[in-house]
């Protein structure tokens, strides 16, 4: 390796997905050098398809709602939940909080190219095929890069942001990974060709249904443009494990299984073969170190039943560039006050929705046939990604609020 072919820069970014695209172009829009370092070549194939309306806050900072507008995505204005011939649908610009109310569904492989191509015309320098293989953290942090050709070369950076994500390369190149309390659960799912004549489902909003008999295993149906649709099934991994050969038997059956699902996707052809994906949930310690820090699902990842994980990404993208830019100015930043503990604030409230919906706690508040609006318009932004204000009382104290409502939900009527 010869000197020339070290590079220098104020930010190095691992990963070109949502959080490494934002991150880079927040950077840009402050003046810095960035470097994004990505292991493979877009468009490729992400799962999370489902947008929540607070993430276009984000997008829009960061200068590119414009093309996400223009991009021809299927429109999103709330969530539609099913369990047997119960339903309850929330309109997401009904609620709580003020702003966005409306967003998208999306094809990650188009999006995640979309973002990064935005960050790049504002002036990003994206490696794509470059592995990052090792790091020195500190005050001045250097990566050792490797690309598709095996040349080896290093990165010095003021800073490194890791945007990597369920790829996890600072967590597992510093052992930073931490326990989890999710317990460990899985995901099979595939495109279809829905073929679904218009009035029959609401394409504007995702489904998500409960299988009749397990309250822990549901389903998502996400409506895309142009007639696909994305449909999958998350349960506890040993109720997904089949040989691979059996996958697409399994969800088929599984679909058919549920009466609604049944009845719009059935027979409807696969467009992919059916993926499975499992042992998502993470964590780690702290979300920074000395020279970095880690975004979205590199540091934590929950569960995908209310699509949080953009969001989070984003927000994560939002509060880590905002400190980042502050200590490249001189400025003394304490991250763990700065970053971790205000990111970690709208994961815990994401996390107390999640747990309650597996023990069937909120299931019961979400299918609760007398609801009171303002309650509803609470649990509407938070389910619209708005875990971070603290005027909403699911916020603020999400646990005792949640409890305190599945209490009144279960008194006779």
């Amino acid at each position: 390796m010869s000197l020339d072919q070290n590079v220098t820069v104020d930010v190095a970014i691992i990963g070109a997905g949502p959080a490494g695209a934002v991150a880079a172009a927040l950077l840009r829009r402050a003046g810095h050098s960035v470097r994004v370092l990505e292991r493979q070549h877009f468009p490729r194939f992400s799962i999370g398809e489902s947008l929540l309306p607070q993430s276009m806050t984000y997008l829009e900072e960061a200068g590119m709602l414009q093309a996400v507008v223009e991009a021809g995505f299927q429109y999103k204005n709330g969530a539609h939940f099913i369990c047997n011939e119960q339903t309850s649908s929330f309109d997401f610009r009904d609620k709580h909080t003020p702003g966005w109310g409306t967003t998208y569904q999306v094809e990650r492989a188009v999006f995640d190219d979309l973002l990064i191509r935005c960050a790049q015309q504002q002036g990003a320098e994206v490696s794509f095929g470059h592995t990052v293989r090792a790091i020195q953290t500190g005050a001045a942090p250097v990566l050792d890069i490797e690309d598709e050709a095996g040349a080896a070369y290093r990165v010095q950076a003021r800073f490194v942001l890791d945007a990597s994500g369920f790829g996890r390369v600072l967590p597992r190149l510093l052992n930073l990974e931490a326990p989890t309390r999710m317990p460990t659960r899985a995901a099979i799912f595939t495109h279809v060709r829905d073929g679904l004549p218009a009035g029959t489902t609401d394409r504007n909003k995702i489904s998500v249904a409960v299988h009749p008999r397990r309250r822990d295993v549901w389903y998502w149906m996400i409506p895309l443009a142009g007639g696909r649709s994305s449909v999958g099934c998350v349960a506890e991994a040993s109720f997904l494990d089949v040989p691979d050969a059996e996958r697409e038997a399994k969800l088929r059956s599984l679909i058919n299984e549920e009466p609604t699902l049944g009845r719009l996707i059935g027979a409807a052809p696969f467009l992919m073969p059916v993926r499975q994906i499992g042992g998502y949930a993470a964590n780690v310690e702290k979300l920074h170190g000395p020279g970095y820090a880690l975004l979205g699902n590199a540091g934590e990842f929950l569960d995908p039943v209310f699509s949080s994980g953009v969001t989070i990404a984003l927000r994560s993208a939002h509060l880590a560039t905002r400190a980042l830019i502050r200590l490249l100015r001189g400025e003394a930043v304490d991250w763990q006050a700065d970053y971790d503990v205000p990111l970690r604030k709208g994961i815990d409230t994401f996390r107390a929705f999640v747990e309650r919906w597996y023990t069937g706690e909120l299931q019961d508040i979400i299918f609760h046939p007398h609801q009171t609006e303002g309650i509803r318009r609470m649990i509407s932004a938070v389910l619209a990604g708005y875990a971070w204000d603290e005027t909403n009382p699911y916020v603020a104290d999400p646990v005792r609020r949640l409890n305190a409502l599945h209490e009144v939900c279960m008194q006779p009527v």
